[in-house]
């Protein structure tokens, strides 16, 4: 699911920004070319709910490279203001899936935006042997 996530990002960043902006979710050691992305997953939670059903969140922090010019901040603000919009709705799968509590900040000229994707999963349903018959005998006291 976490790969399909990021996927489903990148294809919504390049949409908007164009084949300009290199997007990258794996480490480059050197000769990453700016105005880039860099897709950063962060911690994912799981939380098990009845049956076979999961409530998982999945953090993200998108960083953004800005062009090397004198206007790096308005720069990166523009860009932080379209990403509110770029990534308020993504597509996994055939599944639309909304970007929550996302907000943004500038450290070190590097852009960090924050979104993070909840969803339910169903799991496989595991087949376990089920109990036989089972009968009771009991009796009331006076």
């Amino acid at each position: 699911m976490v790969n399909k996530i990021i996927d489903g990002i990148s294809i919504k960043i390049n949409e908007i920004f164009g084949d300009e902006y290199s997007i990258y979710s794996e480490d480059v050691e050197q000769g990453f070319e700016e105005p880039c992305f860099f897709i950063c997953m962060l911690n994912p939670n799981n939380f098990d709910k009845l049956g076979n059903r999961s409530y998982r969140e999945y953090p993200f922090d998108i960083h953004y490279f800005p062009r090397e010019t004198n206007e790096k901040n308005f720069e990166m603000n523009s860009i932080a203001e379209e990403l509110f919009d770029t990534l308020s709705l993504i597509q996994v799968s055939n599944d639309l899936i909304q970007g929550r509590d996302m907000k943004y900040e500038i450290v070190d000229n590097v852009l960090h935006f924050k979104v993070k994707y909840k969803l339910f999963v169903i799991k496989e349903n595991i087949e376990t042997e089920h109990m036989e018959n089972i009968s009771i005998n009991q009796k009331l006291k006076r």
